[in-house]
């Protein structure tokens, strides 16, 4: 099955709160109850009412989305870089070099980069390392189309 297509701010919006400790179950059930006013404190710059929008455009694709994954519509190379940070806690310097055209150097562990490879856009060009073994980590180039 394909995951939903979402926008990039979306995006940041579902693993802002995520990475603010608020589970999966807490997300669905605060959109359920239609009050996001918990999360209007962890960013003024996003507006929390998309997802609501999202939700009440299709639940049943929005929760998908929350439990099964997503892919982003189409990604930046900071969009990219925030990404890492937001959801695996990655950054740039220290797990991956930037290029012109995206990263390269990504060292991730075999579940996070299953996790992050069904989210890239399909702007993303993937160049990766065969794993030494299940336990190492993986390196990873990826470069963006323009």
């Amino acid at each position: 099955m394909e995951n939903h297509h979402i926008s990039l701010p979306i995006a940041y919006m579902i693993e802002t709160l995520r990475s603010q400790g608020i589970s999966n179950s807490d997300i669905l059930h605060q959109i359920k109850q239609r009050d996001i006013t918990p999360w209007v404190h962890m960013n003024e710059h996003f507006d929390f009412t998309e997802l609501l929008k999202i939700a009440d455009e299709d639940q049943e694709a929005f929760t998908s989305i929350i439990e099964d994954g997503y892919q982003i519509k189409f990604i930046t190379i900071r969009g990219l870089q925030t990404l890492l940070e937001l959801k695996f806690q990655l950054i740039e310097g220290r797990d991956y070099q930037r290029t012109d055209k995206g990263i390269k150097d990504l060292h991730i562990k075999e579940d996070a980069w299953l996790q992050l490879k069904q989210l890239l856009s399909k702007n993303c060009m993937v160049h990766e390392e065969p794993l030494e073994d299940k336990n190492s980590y993986k390196k990873v180039k990826i470069e963006l189309a323009s």
